[in-house]
């Protein structure tokens, strides 16, 4: 993060070099500069243009290993080289034609780069009458960046050639060096293309044969700000045209460049109606990319304090069991089963709520006090157990199964207290499913529940891994009551959530519930030391106070929450006003129930350091309080290709689109900003 920090603050600075880079140009008689970072040469095709023609007139460019130039749009960082020609009169010199870049993924920022040897090429057009043996000494002064994955350093260059008005005789060899970098400049495709854009999803139908295979198509839009350049791309097939799936907002005519079949096509799409297609199988890249996400960020949860203790408990029941591999196999199946049907649950209602028009993310459900409440009970009720107060009451059939029935539902309870938490990787990987087809959504929701039971699905097949656990004995009882500590302070939060979306009076009528919830459990737990059983009225009692506590808390509209005392409430309008006096703007959106909403702005967000800088820079800091399930603000959460919260966008002076953040902040990072 450090790393990505110091890129970053590189990179404005290289923007502030860059009206110093780019003054008067200066002679030189060299046709070539070895930069410290870009080799460049200035050559053209003829040396001897005829009057009245064009010649093509290439930047040979080969970066040094391990650095990057970027493309004529650099996408969510950097920017492209600025060329100032000096030229003799009546000379003029057309657009500079790119080849198609290669894409490097930093921190969740999209880059458009080359870091191969690439040439892009100019026409220049030779005035009419011209005598032959008149020089025409062509000199380009051109300021750049370039830049490795940790850091950025702007160059310059000054480049010359004198070219002699003849016959227009080109070398044979210089035709084919031309020819190969011609070759891999976009073509033409012919025919126009189509966008349709709604809700921060675009669709793109490009002409394309139904012949053609149309393996790794990509689309890099040379149009500025109309797509997100990180979100993941789907392409299917519909007949003679490929439908580019992604995020973004359009705008007008865009113009990009498809890259597609080894080729590249050069792209003009306008406005209008795009149907779905079919899939197509480059789409297995998109949907392979978020299910990683997804599982590597349902394996992080793992570590959160309302997850642990559960995971930490089940690993301590493998290790009472010893020896009996089958049983441990279906105990580990059955957790993993319940983790991944409740994330397949939750996914479901929220591709249904969003299917019927409403912007609905990832923890949706704690957007209402009376899921909060419950969920509040259901803390308490396993912190009393994890500190002996009483014990889980377990049903014949359970038991006689071996234990699956009992870790099936343990699986479904890590999958649900899991859900306030937001860690890395999850937001790309949740962000992706709002473009992907249901199926493949579904399947990334999937993937979160299996990378959430991974450690104990490990603990149940790997042997070897069992016997690391530590011997059962006295200890461990010790160890259950201590990890009810995190399970007493994740009912702290609970409650405190709700007293900030329903208010004081809700939240303290739901300490009442929960002090007689954890009486009735309280008192069930001493007639089970009694050696007589839970006892059913004890159960019917419980669901009476659950069901009241429910009936009895009202939603009251909480007020904005702001973290800091400068900091205002989101709205697209104030945000509009801000950008109109040339203000950088820090954008956070949060909500009372995310955890990594509430650390990032503990150890990053207030810390005195990053408030200073935000004052030194005039930086406006914008809070959007999603808590409960503002749909404007979703919508506007989900035109950025997320599915929840957090998420950080910096708006710098000048640029149309934000810089989106990563989900894991540090002081640096802000301060650098």
């Amino acid at each position: 993060m450090r790393a990505f920090g110091f890129m970053i603050v590189t990179i404005l600075l290289a923007f502030a070099a860059f009206a110093a880079l780019a003054g008067p140009a200066r002679a030189q008689d060299a046709s070539s500069q070895p930069g410290p970072h870009l080799r460049i040469s200035l050559i053209a095709e003829s040396d001897s243009p005829k009057a009245g023609s064009d010649v093509a007139i290439a930047l040979d460019t080969t970066p040094q290993p391990g650095w990057h130039g970027y493309w004529q749009n650099p996408g969510d960082a950097g920017f492209p080289a600025k060329l100032d020609w000096t030229l003799p009169t009546g000379v003029t010199v057309g657009e500079v034609a790119y080849p198609a870049p290669q894409r490097l993924l930093i921190a969740n920022l999209m880059n458009y780069v080359f870091e191969q040897p690439y040439a892009p090429i100019a026409r220049l057009k030779v005035p009419a009458g011209l005598a032959v043996g008149t020089p025409l000494p062509i000199k380009l002064h051109m300021a750049y960046l370039v830049c490795t994955t940790q850091l950025c350093v702007p160059e310059q260059g000054d480049f010359a050639i004198t070219l002699t008005v003849g016959d227009g005789a080109i070398d044979p060899a210089q035709r084919a060096t031309f020819d190969a970098w011609r070759q891999a400049l976009p073509k033409p495709i012919g025919s126009p293309a189509t966008y349709q854009a709604a809700n921060g999803q675009m669709r793109i139908a490009v002409p394309y044969p139904a012949s053609a295979k149309g393996d790794g198509a990509y689309f890099y839009p040379v149009s500025r700000n109309v797509i997100d350049y990180a979100a993941p791309q789907v392409v299917r097939r519909d007949g003679d045209r490929l439908i580019i799936m992604t995020g973004g907002k359009g705008g007008g005519t865009i113009v990009g460049v498809l890259s597609v079949d080894g080729r590249a096509l050069a792209v003009t799409a306008s406005p209008g109606t795009v149907a779905a297609g079919t899939a197509s199988g480059s789409d297995w890249s998109a949907v392979l990319f978020a299910f990683a996400g997804a599982v590597l960020g349902g394996l992080i949860l793992n570590v959160m304090p309302c997850v642990f203790p559960i995971l930490s408990l089940k690993a301590l029941s493998l290790a009472r069991a010893g020896g009996d591999e089958r049983g441990a196999r279906h105990e580990a199946l059955a957790y993993t089963g319940g983790a991944v049907a409740t994330c397949l649950a939750l996914g479901a209602t929220i591709l249904a709520l969003r299917a019927g028009g409403s912007a609905v993310g990832w923890a949706f459900q704690l957007q209402d006090p009376r899921v909060v409440i419950l969920l509040l009970l259901l803390t308490v009720g396993i912190a009393l157990n994890l500190a002996g107060a009483f014990e889980l009451p377990v049903p014949r059939f359970a038991g006689s199964a071996g234990g699956a029935s009992g870790a099936f539902a343990t699986g479904a309870l890590a999958a649900f207290v899991a859900t306030p938490c937001a860690g890395p990787f999850m937001g790309v990987a949740l962000g992706a499913a709002l473009v992907l087809p249901w199926p493949a959504a579904l399947a990334v929701f999937g993937g979160l529940g299996l990378g959430l039971a991974l450690p104990f699905l490990l603990l149940g097949y790997i042997p070897a891994l069992r016997k690391r656990l530590p011997r059962p004995g006295a200890w461990m009882e010790n160890l259950r009551r201590i990890l009810s500590i995190p399970m007493w302070l994740t009912a702290v939060a609970l409650a405190w959530v709700l007293g900030k979306e329903a208010g004081v009076d809700a939240m303290g009528l739901s300490l009442l519930v929960a002090l007689g919830f954890a009486i009735v459990l309280w008192a069930a737990g001493r007639r089970q030391a009694r050696g007589r059983g839970f006892g059913v009225p004890a159960v019917v009692i419980l669901l009476a106070i659950a069901v009241s506590g429910v009936w009895l808390i009202q939603h009251r509209p909480a007020q904005a929450a702001t973290s800091t005392a400068e900091a205002n409430a989101f709205s697209e309008a104030k945000l509009a006003a801000l950008r109109a006096q040339g203000r950088p703007v820090f954008v956070y959106f949060t909500a009372d129930w995310c955890v990594a909403c509430k650390v990032n702005e503990r150890v990053a967000i207030d810390t005195d350091r990053v408030q200073a800088a935000f004052r030194a820079k005039n930086i406006a800091v914008l809070v959007g309080d999603w808590t409960n399930g503002d749909p404007v603000l979703g919508r506007f959460i989900e035109s950025h290709n997320r599915a929840g919260v957090p998420l950080y966008l910096y708006y710098s002076p000048g640029d149309a689109a934000p810089t989106v953040l990563p989900q894991v902040l540090t002081p640096l990072m802000l301060e650098e900003l």
